[in-house]
């Protein structure tokens, strides 16, 4: 699992990186495209950090709730 996280997390490293770069090199072309791209650039180098970060909560809070749940479970089924 600690494999799968490290390869995840430099795929992320990696394409908000691309992001920074598409970013600069559309601020310095000058053409009509290249302003539609900019802005778009702009928006998915801010949205998706909010993104991963928004999935990273929702799995820890569903994450701790099944933790919380199997434990109840456990303790149930086991012989007092």
């Amino acid at each position: 699992m600690k494999k799968i996280k490290r390869i995840l997390a430099l795929a992320g490293a990696m394409l908000l990186f691309a992001l920074y770069a598409s970013t600069l090199i559309f601020a310095f072309i000058d053409s009509d495209v290249s302003l539609t791209f900019l802005r778009a650039s702009i928006a998915c180098t801010i949205i998706l950090p909010v993104l991963i970060y928004a999935y990273i909560l929702v799995y820890r809070v569903t994450r701790r709730d099944t933790d919380i749940n199997s434990e109840d479970q456990d303790d149930q089924n086991s012989p007092k």
